[in-house]
């Protein structure tokens, strides 16, 4: 596990199967003076965009993955009108 500093605020590494992954929770709370962290991770997994990446992540990833049951969500979510993380 290894840390870096973006915009002023610590964010940690993770390294699980030789794959890093920055820490979605730390960077939520760097927002903590315009909602709640969990506010903030929530409208982040709803976005559209996000849930693209996710997808095509899963498809690469994931050789057990269910591709088509992730088109149901992406048709019901939006576009934040709100910045994401």
């Amino acid at each position: 596990m290894a840390n870096i500093t973006v915009q002023q605020t610590e964010v940690t590494i993770v390294t699980f199967n030789e794959q890093e992954s920055i820490s979605q929770t730390d960077m939520a709370n760097a927002k903590k003076s315009m909602s709640r962290d969990a506010d903030s991770i929530k409208n982040w997994l709803r976005n559209r965009h996000s849930l693209e990446f996710r997808s095509t992540r899963e498809m690469i990833h994931n050789p057990n993955i269910k591709g088509v049951e992730f088109d149901h969500f992406k048709s019901q979510a939006g576009i934040s009108s709100t910045s994401c993380l």
